[in-house]
C-alpha cells in the first residue's frame, strides 16, 4: 500500500467535480505512488460504484463531533466541515494525508510534491489566501473618523463562534489560511489542536466555515508548526482569475513571472448569469492570455 494518500469528499451534486479531480490526479504518472480515498457525504450507489474503479477506499463521512440536528438541516455535505479533521481515523493505513476539496483539480504535479514535502516533521502544510494582485485583504465599516468595525473573514467568524474577544483580535488581520487544500502527517500534533479548536467553533457558531476558523486558530493562536506554501499551490479563482499560457496550454499566475498554477480551486464558484461553473460545465468566462488575447474558457478540468 502507498504511504501517501489524497482525500476528498462529495455528495451527489458534486460528483462530476469529484470525478474531474480524480481524473486530474490520475493524469500524472506519479500518481501511481499515491492512494486516493473518498469520504461519502451523500453519493448515490451508482456514483460510488463508478468511483470504486478509480480510488482505493470509499467510507461514509460521519459527524465526528456531535452537532445539533437543527444546525445540519439535512445537509450531509456539511460533514466536510468536521470529518477532514479526523482523516487518520477514517483511513489509518497511511503516513501522510493531502486533502483537496472536490471543487479543485490538479494542473501541475509540483504542487502535490510540495504539500507532501511541506508536512514533514509534523508540520501543517497550507496556503494563505494572499498574494500579488490581491487588492483587499480585510474589510472595515467606517463609522466616524478613524473609528471602524472590522469585517475580516477570520474576525467575523471568530465573533459569531464566541471564541473570546482576545483570540478574535489575534485573528482579525491575520492572512486567512484556506483549508480546502492542506497536508499533515498521521502523527502530527496539529490534528489534536485542530480538533480542540473545532469543538469550540462548532459549539456556538455555524457549521459552515467552522473548520476553517479552527485551523486559523491553530495557526495564529496555538502557533502550530506551519509550512506556508505559495499561492499557486491553492489558486482560488474567485479571488483572482488566472491567465492562460497558450504555449504550454496551462493556466498561470497573472503577474510575472507567471508561475504555472498547481491546483486550481473553484471555491465560492465562478458565476455567470446566475449559473455556477461548479454545477454547470457550460459556463465559460473571458480569460486573458499572456499575449493579451481574450479566450472564452471554462476553469474546470478538461481531459
Amino acid at each position: 500500500m502507498n504511504k501517501n494518500v489524497i482525500v476528498s469528499l462529495a455528495d451527489s451534486n458534486y460528483f462530476d467535480l469529484l470525478k474531474e479531480l480524480i481524473d486530474s490526479i490520475r493524469s500524472f504518472k506519479e500518481s501511481s505512488q499515491i492512494s486516493i480515498c473518498i469520504l461519502d457525504a451523500g453519493l448515490t450507489d451508482e456514483q460510488k460504484l463508478k468511483l470504486s474503479e478509480k480510488v482505493d477506499e470509499i467510507k461514509k463521512a460521519e459527524w465526528d463531533i456531535e452537532v445539533p440536528s437543527y444546525k445540519v438541516g439535512g445537509k450531509d455535505w456539511l460533514k466536510s466541515q468536521v470529518s477532514r479533521a479526523f482523516l487518520p481515523e477514517y483511513f489509518p493505513n497511511y503516513e501522510k494525508y493531502l486533502w483537496i476539496d472536490c471543487d479543485a483539480w490538479v494542473q501541475d504535479w509540483t504542487a502535490i510534491e510540495l504539500y507532501f514535502k511541506g508536512c514533514d516533521n509534523g508540520k501543517l502544510a497550507i496556503t494563505q489566501t494572499m498574494g500579488p494582485g490581491y487588492k483587499i485583504m480585510s474589510k472595515a465599516k467606517w463609522i466616524f473618523g478613524k473609528l471602524a468595525l472590522i469585517k475580516s473573514q477570520n474576525f467575523k467568524h471568530a465573533i459569531s463562534s464566541k471564541i473570546g474577544i482576545e483570540d478574535a483580535r489575534k485573528l482579525a488581520f491575520a492572512p486567512h489560511v484556506n483549508i480546502g487544500v492542506f497536508s499533515l502527517e498521521k502523527n502530527s500534533p496539529c490534528w489534536a489542536v485542530w480538533q480542540k479548536n473545532l469543538r469550540k467553533t462548532l459549539n456556538a457558531g455555524k457549521i459552515f466555515g467552522s473548520e476553517g476558523l479552527a485551523i486559523n486558530m491553530s495557526v495564529y493562536i496555538d502557533e502550530v508548526d506551519t509550512e506556508f506554501l505559495p499561492l499557486n499551490c491553492n489558486w482560488i479563482t474567485s479571488n483572482l482569475l488566472p491567465k492562460f499560457d497558450e504555449k504550454i496550454n496551462k493556466f498561470v499566475e497573472p503577474f510575472l513571472p507567471n508561475y504555472t498554477i498547481g491546483i486550481i480551486h473553484l471555491a465560492a464558484g465562478i458565476w455567470k448569469e446566475d449559473k455556477d461553473m461548479r454545477l454547470d460545465k457550460s459556463v465559460k468566462i473571458e480569460i486573458t492570455t499572456l499575449e493579451n488575447k481574450v479566450l472564452i474558457k471554462s476553469l474546470r478540468y478538461l481531459k
